[in-house]
């Protein structure tokens, strides 16, 4: 049996995507998928370092960050998280981070 992180590495091998589609995919709530992702990140990171220096192939945890969809701002300090506001125009129309493993 998969543990969740397992699982959650597993959906973002297949394609991107954001924290509320892992949610609703695993049936977990958003701010638990939030603590996964971060802990997955470290482990793709650290095999992939393992891997690289046995020869085997290497992945990379990728994130497109949130964006703020009225001025665009994507320079968000933690990639990892859903920001509540864009701090440079204030808006809360901010578009979630997206992952992927490649």
């Amino acid at each position: 049996m998969e543990t969740t992180r397992q699982r959650i590495a597993d959906a973002l091998r297949e394609e991107p995507r954001t924290a509320s589609d892992l949610a609703a995919t695993l049936s977990l709530p958003t701010p638990t998928v939030y603590e996964h992702l971060e802990h997955v990140s470290r482990s793709v990171t650290d095999e992939s370092g393992s891997e690289e220096r046995d020869g085997g192939a290497d992945e990379e945890f990728l994130v497109a960050p949130p964006t703020c969809r009225e001025c665009g701002f994507d320079g968000f300090d933690d990639p990892v998280n859903e920001p509540s506001r864009c701090p440079e125009c204030k808006s809360e129309r901010i578009a979630e981070p997206a992952f992927v493993i490649r």
